[in-house]
């Protein structure tokens, strides 16, 4: 065999997507360079997609439009897949369809896999193929830029081992965001470790250029870490739970408590001390804007950037809430929490 026939015999690949167009087509030819077995699953697509990627020889799986799509969902679908077509797997590359994985990724992730047999997941660093595109989208490059070394979690790229990832069953398909941090507790807790390797390995292209999407993805993301927070805060979650509990004392406990604060003040002592709570609530805001503005510029941001995440960061927090009391009020009733679309 061939030293590609050898990689696909061990590793494959699995990209997931809805309407993803030309992006889409770069992923899938990206993965088919690396001489990769490719799964692509479709989430009811409407724009050629599943044509695209039938006409590279790609396996397609569309998903059944009669359940809510989820990017769990889709993941599991093929994974399964993939393992159908190719019961020797040992690894699966997991890749969003708008990414382009990087020449030379899998070797060097298969490398640090195989150096060490407890590490269960290795990912490298996503990057945006148009940063200066909008804030949103420089937003994004920014937030992808994260230490290497020991991990928590990784993002929707990443390379599996195939045994570990069954031994926990795979992502959780009832999870409407957040399903990446939430598995890698998973293997964490059964004792895999998880890290972030140096250098890239996708590049990504949000196509973010409105607030609404901006403050649609960072609801999401409050959504995800309420509901990371209800499956594992007891179990020792501490990532997410973290996010969930900051989105809710800035986005909604400061500003509350300091307009009943202020209220009281105005009632009870004088109209003119009403103002002293929202002095000290913007001394607060003020605080978190220059602890995440110093944190970036010791990641090494430019003054520009590190102020531009530092005040997104702030505003975030509001959205996150809203991502928060979302998940806490279809807990409430009951009811499964509806997919929040972005693009």
């Amino acid at each position: 065999m061939t030293p590609t026939q050898v990689r696909a015999a061990r590793v494959g690949a699995v990209a997931i997507g809805r309407n993803e167009g030309e992006r889409l087509v770069r992923c899938l030819e990206s993965l088919l360079r690396e001489g990769l077995l490719v799964v692509y699953v479709d989430s009811g697509s409407s724009d050629g997609s599943l044509a695209a990627a039938r006409s590279r020889g790609v396996e397609v799986v569309e998903l059944d439009l009669t359940r809510p799509f989820t990017a769990a969902r889709a993941r599991n679908a093929g994974f399964a897949r993939l393992v159908e077509l190719a019961p020797e797997l040992e690894f699966v590359q997991f890749v969003d369809g708008d990414c382009e994985l990087v020449a030379g990724w899998i070797a060097r992730g298969l490398a640090a896999l195989e150096a060490e047999r407890d590490v269960v997941v290795v990912a490298g660093q996503r990057s945006e193929r148009f940063p200066a595109a909008s804030a949103y989208n420089r937003l994004c490059d920014m937030e992808w830029n994260t230490p290497v070394g020991e991990a928590e979690a990784v993002g929707g790229d990443a390379l599996y081992r195939r045994a570990a990832l069954e031994a926990v069953g795979g992502f959780d398909e009832r999870l409407i965001a957040g399903e990446e941090p939430e598995l890698c507790f998973r293997l964490r807790r059964a004792g895999g470790r998880v890290r972030r390797l140096p250098g890239a390995i996708t590049l990504h292209d949000a196509a973010m250029t409105r607030f609404a999407q901006w403050w649609t993805r960072t609801k999401r993301s409050g959504h995800a870490a309420a509901e990371a927070w209800a499956l594992h805060g007891a179990a020792g979650e501490t990532q997410m739970v973290k996010i969930a509990r900051s989105a809710v004392f800035y986005g909604v406990l400061a500003p509350l408590g300091s307009a009943l604060a202020a209220l009281g003040l105005a009632l009870v002592v004088a109209p003119l001390w009403a103002a002293a709570p929202f002095a000290l609530l913007a001394l607060v805001y003020l605080r978190l804007f220059a602890k995440v503005r110093a944190h970036r510029l010791e990641r090494g941001d430019s003054a520009a950037d590190a102020a531009l995440y530092a005040r997104f960061t702030l505003l975030g927090k509001f959205a996150e809430s809203t991502g928060v009391f979302a998940f806490l009020a279809h807990r409430l009733r009951g009811k499964r929490a509806r997919l929040i679309e972005y693009k």
